[in-house]
């Protein structure tokens, strides 16, 4: 499971959110193509902010997932192409009402829980909201890794809202202050984050190449 100081990125949340969503509600159609799964993360409904990942930004994403176990490829027999699925059940033992929650809150981020409670009702119904604030508050209350926050209420508005912490703790003034970015804008900083990821992991290697080369140096000098 992501620790805290290690969390996914915005694509890893939701490409797993979608994974997680689509079992529940369509799993005549799960687990997903490479195809599918891109369309799922780039809805404009029912999610927020919308999205406008590219296939290579979704198997990037789910690369990551897989090294985390919280994702796998399926290639049955009777699959004529790689499909892929998610292993959240194993890695945070949820019951469905949890589940749903947190998939949810990482679909279309911070939210009431109101809003929880009609917006999730496609995956769990929750007879009350008491019961919809109770599977919020076992999210947060989870040891030693809460995977919910209650965000502190913010001036002109009624009620406190919720945010998932896959993803980290959400940025200050996360619960609708900011506007809302156009798709192309957060692909390009999606991509713009990944690449610095990879620059600085090249920069990495290439250092230890260098002290390879000047271990191996000093080793042929024994021998001269």
């Amino acid at each position: 499971m992501p620790a805290a100081a290690d969390p996914l990125g915005p694509a890893e949340v939701r490409v797993l959110g979608c994974l997680i969503e689509k079992e529940i509600t369509t799993p005549a159609y799960y687990p997903l193509t490479l195809n599918a799964l891109t369309n799922a993360c780039n809805q404009s409904s029912n999610r927020d902010p919308v999205f406008a990942l590219d296939e290579a930004a979704v198997v990037r994403a789910l690369d990551l997932l897989r090294e985390r176990k919280l994702a796998f490829l399926f290639s049955g027999a009777d699959s004529r192409v790689p499909k892929y699925g998610h292993r959240s059940a194993e890695a945070f033992a949820l019951p469905t009402d949890q589940l749903a929650v947190l998939c949810e809150l990482m679909l279309r981020g911070p939210q009431t829980v109101g809003e929880v409670r009609g917006r999730a009702s496609r995956m769990h119904e929750f007879s009350t909201l008491a019961q919809a604030e109770a599977a919020l508050e076992a999210l947060a209350a989870r040891t030693p890794s809460p995977l919910a926050l209650k965000l502190p209420r913010q001036t002109g508005f009624k009620e406190a809202r919720y945010a998932q912490l896959l993803g980290g703790p959400p940025a200050e003034g996360a619960p609708g202050t900011a506007p809302r970015l156009e798709p192309a804008v957060v692909a390009v900083r999606l991509e713009n984050e990944r690449l610095a990821k990879l620059e600085a992991e090249i920069a990495d290697l290439r250092r230890e190449l260098a002290e390879l080369r000047q271990q191996l140096a000093a080793f042929r000098r024994q021998f001269d």
